[in-house]
């Protein structure tokens, strides 16, 4: 509900008497949300945020997003003051999922996030180019790898799938499936395909470091953080891995 409707629902529902009593604390209200509308993200304020503070937004974000409180924006007015630069405090490695949209489950703006969006979140060269353009080159200082429960593509891994250029992507959840089958003996079931989800990230954020010497470099000098995490789709939460 914006704040026109609100105030309207509020008074409609009152005395005369009792609409003049309230309507001070009514525009307290709109002036409330008025000011809690997010600013677009700035050259000055991505220098000045530490990767361990935007993980914080992140995490915060979630929270508003999986609560329904999600924050006032004018992307239109984002539109116009990104036409001119961009900078983004975080680049996410996400799924194609439709349902995992990176802007919306963490409730962040235009401009806010750069977004590598690949089926199963896995990592090849494109990926790790985009994952060093938005940190070396564009000021990002926290790289997030975002799974997520009921992946297609895990699933479809999961059960061996064969089919056409998706051989040899799903191929690369593989190292994930092996590591899951340590704990479960059936690797197709709803919960074992979840566990792969979640060691793919891990390991997808170790390819990270592994194969970027220049992500590697600026996560040693605390320039960056690399995290991982998995977002549920029935409840909107992200779980945040610890250490990660």
């Amino acid at each position: 509900m914006n704040e026109l409707a609100f105030i309207k629902s509020r008074v409609k529902s009152c005395t005369f008497c009792d609409t003049i009593l309230i309507a001070k604390d009514l525009i307290l209200i709109w002036i409330k949300f008025r000011d809690e509308k997010m600013e677009t993200q700035t050259k000055e304020n991505q220098s000045k945020l530490t990767p361990q503070e935007i993980k914080q937004l992140l995490i915060e974000g979630n929270q508003r997003f999986a609560s329904g409180k999600m924050m006032e924006r004018d992307l239109l007015e984002q539109v116009k003051v990104t036409s001119v630069g961009q900078y983004p405090h975080t680049i996410v490695l996400g799924c194609i999922d439709s349902r995992a949209t990176t802007e919306q489950i963490f409730d962040q703006g235009i401009g806010d996030v750069f977004n590598a969006r690949v089926a199963g979140n896995i990592v090849n060269e494109d990926v790790l180019g985009s994952l060093e353009y938005a940190c070396k080159v564009a000021g990002s200082k926290l790289v997030m790898v975002l799974g997520h429960t009921k992946c297609g593509a895990v699933t479809s891994a999961c059960h061996g799938v064969k089919l056409g250029h998706i051989s040899n992507l799903l191929a690369k959840i593989n190292p994930a499936i092996e590591k899951a089958k340590l704990n479960f003996k059936d690797i197709t079931t709803p919960e074992a395909v979840n566990e792969v989800g979640k060691e793919n990230v891990l390991n997808s954020m170790k390819e990270i470091r592994e194969r970027s010497p220049i992500l590697y470099a600026l996560e040693r000098k605390g320039k960056i953080k690399i995290i991982g995490g998995m977002y549920d789709v029935q409840t909107g939460l992200v779980e945040f891995y610890i250490g990660a």
